[in-house]
């Protein structure tokens, strides 16, 4: 019996993918949020890539007084650390697993396999792509932060090589630069390697970052190709 899988919008950028992108979007928005992106990251004609851009499940948010919309999780603090939604996160971390299972099964190895995610879409690739039982090709988290801190250690075994990238704005009133700065450190401590990009921007995606993360991208996929100074962007 097959397993039930979210919905998604696909986008290849070529035949013959030899990479996947499992790209999610953030609280309130839909896989439609980041499809201009796939095309502006203008990825050369030798390296095809799949896109999947799922659509997360409607639910009531407590912090929105209940208001039902497309999330990943429930936000019952301002304080993202307090009140975690532990169940959630964990529902939609087995929700991405089968959208990687189902790219594994469509000829894509898992080390060419990245997931990319925007806020809450960020937090969910970071949980999943850190605890998947397999070793991913990358994490993409924009303007997002490490849920379930505690449990990083414990759960984590096959994730210790896997690149990160790490973008937030430095007017982002959403979800402050420092939460996303202590989540850095805390990756870096645990023995991550992790790409640090910061933004003259607010809770978004400027043109700028999605340049660094395409130049990122290339070099993963293709781990001969020099990064440029463009790339490194570190305060």
């Amino acid at each position: 019996m097959q397993l039930s899988i979210l919905p998604y919008i696909e986008i290849t950028t070529g035949p013959l993918p030899v990479a996947s992108v499992i790209w999610l979007h953030g609280l309130g928005a839909d896989g439609h949020d980041f499809e201009p992106i796939v095309g502006e990251l203008n990825l050369p004609a030798s390296l095809p890539v799949r896109f999947i851009l799922p659509h997360a499940p409607s639910m009531p948010i407590t912090i929105n007084k209940g208001y039902v919309m497309p999330a990943w999780y429930d936000i019952t603090h301002p304080d993202l650390a307090l009140g975690e939604d532990e169940t959630g996160i964990r529902s939609s971390q087995r929700e991405i697993e089968k959208l990687i299972q189902q790219e594994i099964s469509r000829g894509i190895p898992a080390q060419r396999i990245l997931l990319a995610g925007f806020s809450q879409g960020g937090a969910i690739a970071l949980q999943t792509g850190l605890r998947y039982a397999k070793r991913l090709g990358g994490i993409i988290a924009l303007s997002t932060y490490l849920p379930l801190k505690s449990s990083l250690g414990q759960e984590t075994a096959f994730s210790q090589n896997i690149p990160i990238f790490m973008a937030h704005g430095s007017f982002d009133d959403v979800i402050p630069l420092q939460s996303a700065a202590n989540s850095r450190t805390l990756l870096e401590e645990a023995g991550y390697t992790v790409q640090w990009h910061e933004y003259a921007m607010p809770h978004s995606v400027c043109a700028e970052e999605i340049e660094d993360i395409s130049l990122w991208l290339q070099h993963v996929l293709n781990p001969g190709l020099a990064l440029t100074a463009a790339t490194e962007n570190q305060p």
